[in-house]
């Protein structure tokens, strides 16, 4: 059983906390504890990470099936394509038009689920690692969900949510200080995102412009191309929501560690 107040590690006591939490809870009794060290504030993000990673996993299946659709719309668009003039039975183009844009309303409703409980683990991990350190963080607690919500800003300004929670994740003894943590998997992961939403919306209205034959294809395969991006981006990400997970939860059961180690 896992403890009562901070869901994180292995409880110990009667009262269900853990060996941290309870030790915590006798310091502050007995004012040898100031309250601002909040370890008992810790919540477990490893239900909210799976549940990511499921959802994750969706958004990936629903990407390749908009590439399989895609890609039968194309071909039956190459074969009806002569001398630069379009010729494809309706009832089949009705069919793969149909099919294309299932596949699309599947996508975006994956996303849309996704978006929001990655958001929710999100906010979770940020008020965690404000726990661990936190002078680790350019941005307050709110910016979690904020960040993602201004207008051009969110192009940065999630990354910056992410890399502070990244730095007071880390090991204590991690060789230069916590901040220089590698974070190749944090870079890799966002750049991945938005080139991949970046170029979705240019190849989206692409095609809904497209007017002729070959506009049209070209539009189906810079789709295509976006799709394929969207899945590396989606697995990046789940392993950017374990790593990130995995360095919490061994920072939360390392306790409360002395200021001169915090950095």
């Amino acid at each position: 059983m896992l403890c009562s107040l901070c869901g994180t590690r292995p409880a110990s006591t009667a009262d269900g906390r853990c060996t941290v939490c309870a030790a915590t809870h006798r310091a502050r009794a007995g004012g040898l504890m100031p309250t601002p060290a909040r370890l008992d504030a810790l919540r477990s993000p490893v239900g909210l990470a799976k549940a990511v990673c499921v959802l994750l996993g969706a958004v990936a299946v629903a990407d390749v099936l908009a590439i399989a659709a895609g890609i039968h719309t194309r071909m039956l668009l190459a074969d009806g394509l002569d001398g630069g003039f379009l010729a494809v039975d309706a009832e089949a183009w009705d069919r793969a038009d149909l099919l294309y844009r299932g596949a699309d309303r599947l996508q975006a409703l994956t996303f849309l689920v996704c978006a929001v409980v990655f958001v929710v683990w999100f906010r979770r991990v940020r008020l965690n690692a404000e726990v661990f350190d936190p002078q680790a963080h350019s941005m307050v607690p709110g910016w979690a969900i904020g960040a993602w919500f201004v207008p051009v800003g969110n192009f940065w300004l999630p990354y910056r949510v992410a890399s502070g929670v990244w730095t007071a994740s880390a090991p204590a003894d991690t060789p230069g200080g916590r901040s220089a943590a590698p974070r190749g998997l944090l870079n890799g992961w966002w750049a991945a995102f938005l080139a991949a939403e970046i170029l979705s919306g240019v190849g989206s209205r692409a095609y809904e412009a497209a007017e002729t034959g070959e506009k049209i294809i070209d539009g189906l395969d810079m789709i295509a191309f976006c799709d394929a991006l969207e899945v590396g981006a989606a697995v990046l990400a789940i392993l950017f929501v374990r790593r990130l997970t995995a360095m919490q939860t061994l920072r939360a059961m390392t306790g409360p560690l002395p200021v001169e180690r915090a950095h």
